[in-house]
């Protein structure tokens, strides 16, 4: 069971749907608003695979990728566009919705649509972007850097709290291995806990290849069930991973997606170890 600082801090955010089983929040969705109807489909298979597991849910997509290798991968369909979607799909399934934000005007422009603010992990060191999302009143999900240690990502969640905002939860993505490889220390997640703020892993992005030398960034994802049981064998507060019903057409990190039709089984299992290990 979580314990009570952190079920506020989930509970808090509007719309959630959170329920006194214990059960790990899921944080899902495409890794970028593509079109305006894909995403909507993708939202209302989710939310029901949510209910049907009694999970608190958090719809996800940017509306905007700002970090591409290449200048010519897709970055969006248009900011207010994108985030008109995503405030369609939390207002058509009553479900909270996260995106991610670059600068303080975007955390200012985000938070008119979207329930959570995500700090991306190359940007968690940056105080005026951090103080920004803070300042709104949004919950702020940070990414842990891929440089960053764990013992000091409560240095970050200080930066927000300083604005009056104690709605912080951080989010483990792997640690750069090389030049092409992350690795995942679960050393990490009890030390994160430690901010008394909930704890997620990003399933998905911590299975990256980066920095490839086609400029694509590749991925394991037939590692996506072993390392979402790792996490909630580790304790984990919730669990983010990207999804797409066709990840080889996917129009950003494809490589590394769990494709739609198998999140039912997953979560079962996800639900199942998780009732077991309380």
């Amino acid at each position: 069971m979580l314990n009570h600082t952190i079920m506020n801090i989930i509970s808090e955010i509007p719309l959630i749907k959170y329920t006194e089983t214990g059960n790990f929040l899921l944080i899902a969705g495409p890794c970028v608003i593509e079109d305006t109807k894909s995403p909507v489909e993708i939202a209302g298979i989710l939310a029901d695979l949510a209910a049907k597991y009694e999970l608190p849910f958090i719809f996800k997509a940017s509306y905007r990728k700002a970090n591409r290798s290449k200048s010519s991968s897709f970055t969006g369909i248009g900011d207010e566009k994108a985030l008109e979607v995503l405030a369609g799909i939390r207002q058509k399934f009553g479900i909270p919705v996260v995106s991610d934000i670059h600068s303080e005007a975007e955390a200012r422009l985000a938070a008119l649509y979207v329930d959570v603010l995500q700090i991306p992990a190359f940007l968690c060191r940056q105080s005026e972007l951090l103080v920004a999302a803070g300042e709104t009143g949004k919950t702020v999900n940070i990414k842990k850097g891929q440089f960053s240690s764990a013992e000091t990502m409560h240095f970050a969640v200080e930066k927000v709290k300083e604005t009056g905002n104690s709605k912080v939860m951080l989010t483990e993505r792997g640690t750069t291995f090389g030049y092409t490889d992350l690795v995942v220390d679960f050393r990490n997640i009890p030390v994160m806990q430690q901010a008394g703020v909930p704890v997620i892993l990003d399933v998905t992005h911590s299975l990256q290849l980066p920095n490839q030398p086609a400029g694509v960034t590749g991925g394991r994802p037939d590692l996506i069930p072993l390392m979402a049981k790792l996490g909630i064998t580790a304790g984990v507060e919730g669990l983010f991973m990207e999804t797409h019903p066709d990840p080889a057409r996917a129009k950003s990190d494809g490589a590394n997606m769990l494709r739609l039709d198998l999140m039912d089984k997953l979560l079962a299992d996800l639900v199942k170890l998780k009732k077991a290990l309380d």
